[in-house]
């Protein structure tokens, strides 16, 4: 059952995936490496808009099945569907936008996912 709807592709979740996936290098002022250099190792984040009744180790075999990666982390979260109105020639529209789940899946070092490549 495909529990993915589409990818999320925002700036904000762009920015957290660009800022995820880049190796850091930074020098700890208190602790047990103080002083010494150390690398923070990327792990990269990914959003994706997921069907409300999913839950988490079925999102993450489905990322793993797809994109053929490794999943390290899933984190949910629920959108509730918020009312809208307008004053429109006809009169007062009323409406609603529908509710959605939205996962962040944290990949293991190294790995990737080309967002891009399925389109035509």
């Amino acid at each position: 059952m495909a529990f993915i709807i589409k990818p999320l592709v925002t700036e904000k979740m762009t920015k957290i995936t660009e800022k995820t996936s880049v190796d850091k290098t930074y020098t700890p002022k208190a602790g047990k490496n103080k002083g010494q250099q150390v690398t923070k190792v990327a792990t990269p984040k990914y959003g994706f808009i997921v069907k409300p009744e999913a839950n988490k180790i079925e999102i993450q075999k489905e990322i793993e099945a797809m994109f053929n990666v490794t999943v390290i982390n899933v984190n949910t979260m629920r959108y509730s569907g918020k009312r809208s109105s307008r004053y429109t020639k006809a009169g007062l529209v009323k409406g609603q936008r529908n509710a959605y789940k939205k996962a962040i899946v944290t990949l293991k070092e190294g790995d990737t996912i080309d967002i891009y490549s399925n389109i035509q």
